[in-house]
């Protein structure tokens, strides 16, 4: 239906439509930062350095990320009412849009999605584990069972629609904000802060520099990663400043916050997962409490970052997916996040390989869309001519694959794999100095650029408004 295609489809939302203030984005994003992947995030971070080195990792890190995560994908979704898939078109085209949505996006939020899923499943788990009064063990069936079971409650949320995520997020955000001060209490009444600025990082590099500068580049890439998620639901905010701040302050200050805790956690306890020691700490009752919040917590984060992806899908499907309902397509979404519920130990232990993986062309997607769109374009959008596509001239290529934007995406990918390949752990010298994904980022620009100069010369680039 026409009347709910701004919500379900790819139409832009209207300023009457827009229905989100800054403190709605900002629980929004609070929700979405706290989840338990932000303590999975310190823990990994753990790996590295120690609590104080950690700390400034994970502000920098996270500072740089996001800034130009948000640059790239909040201010023109919330200027022009469109998810940023859409706005690729000019970068890509209409078939490139496509292959990236769905091979990197696909598998990006997949991969979160599956995470958050098994996340949510051991909280079941460790709940039924008290009330039972047996180990059910942090991989076990029960964990599986949990996942499936917030998938189910997921698609039940996301198959409402993008008002009621905000609702529950405004719900879940201010609990999960102390929720994350009570357990950081919790650790330090059980250990000390002592215990917590002498203990060493779990498994370092040989080189203090290299360790430091990794632990960065992790956090970089984890505040690069909301990328496929922040354009869809800037959107729905009624203004750029209740779009830009609170996504780039919610989302830091909270997940830092969560980061800590679960840096702490490791560093001193030696696991980050609060399903693994908020009983033990907190008691039966108060232990049991929190982890079935947490667990729902994800239920909602797995929701926002589904949601934007089906948009995604839907409009780079081009017809073969507008006639599909809302709740079979989401539905299909979570057939392998299911899947992976079964490897609830894969999951865990290829957590940082993942992050950094996607992070590489997730980091080359944000330069091409930061250059085409201040440089190239002016900030000028002509959306009758975007949603035409093929159909029009402005964003029209040949076989719908913008060239420039592909070959800069590979380049950019490629130059962050090689100044630091997360499997095999090889770095270059210079990375040590400049890192990765910003790097990356600059060259996948500068090559879009240049490439967009040569192959698209006399081309008209900029929109009639």
């Amino acid at each position: 239906m026409l009347s709910s295609e701004h919500v379900f489809g790819t139409f832009p939302l209207l300023k009457k439509e827009r229905t989100w203030s800054a403190l709605d984005f900002t629980w929004v994003n609070t929700a979405l930062a706290i989840a338990t992947w932000a303590f999975l995030v310190g823990g990994s971070t753990a790996l590295l350095v120690g609590f104080q080195d950690g700390i400034a990792a994970m502000i920098i890190g996270n500072a740089i990320g996001l800034c130009f995560m948000v640059l790239a994908s909040v201010v023109a979704s919330q200027r022009w009412g469109s998810e940023q898939y859409l706005l690729l078109r000019g970068a890509f085209g209409v078939v490139g849009v496509g292959a990236l949505v769905f091979t990197v996006i696909l598998i990006t939020e997949m991969g979160w999605s599956s995470l958050l899923a098994v996340m949510a499943g051991r909280a079941t788990s460790q709940v039924v584990s008290t009330m039972a009064g047996a180990d059910l063990g942090q991989y076990g069936p029960v964990v599986t069972i949990g996942g499936l079971i917030a998938i189910a409650i997921a698609w039940w949320v996301l198959s409402r629609g993008p008002v009621t995520i905000g609702r529950f997020n405004a719900i879940i955000a201010p609990g999960l904000a102390v929720i994350t001060i009570v357990m950081m209490v919790f650790l330090v009444i059980n250990t000390s802060w002592d215990a917590l600025f002498a203990a060493s990082p779990i498994a370092p590099f040989d080189d203090a520099t290299l360790n430091f500068m990794v632990a960065v580049e992790f956090n970089v890439g984890v505040g690069v990663s909301w990328y496929p998620v922040m354009g869809s639901l800037a959107r729905m905010t009624r203004s750029r400043k209740a779009a830009v701040w609170p996504a780039y302050g919610g989302l830091l200050i909270a997940t830092l916050v969560a980061q800590i805790v679960g840096m702490a956690a490791a560093l001193t306890l030696g696991d980050s997962d609060p399903t693994v020691w908020m009983v033990p700490f907190g008691g039966a009752v108060l232990g049991v409490a929190v982890l079935i919040f947490i667990a729902f917590a994800n239920i909602t984060s797995m929701s926002s970052i589904v949601y934007s992806t089906i948009l995604a899908i839907r409009q780079s499907s081009g017809g073969l997916l507008a006639r599909v309902p809302w709740k079979v397509l989401t539905a299909s979404f979570f057939i392998l996040p299911a899947i992976m519920t079964f490897f609830p130990q894969f999951m865990y232990e290829q957590f940082m390989i993942f992050v950094s993986v996607s992070g590489a062309f997730l980091t080359a997607v944000c330069g091409i869309a930061l250059a085409d769109y201040f440089v190239l374009r002016k900030q000028r959008i002509d959306l009758r001519e975007m949603h035409l596509g093929q159909q029009g001239t402005l964003y029209a290529y040949p076989a719908g694959i913008n060239w420039a934007g592909i070959i800069a995406l590979v380049a950019g990918a490629a130059f962050y794999l090689w100044l630091y390949n997360p499997i095999t752990l090889e770095t270059q010298a210079v990375f040590s100095v400049i890192t990765a994904s910003l790097p990356a980022a600059i060259v996948a620009a500068l090559v879009y650029l240049g490439l967009s100069a040569v192959l698209h010369r006399g081309r008209a680039m900029v929109g009639a408004r």
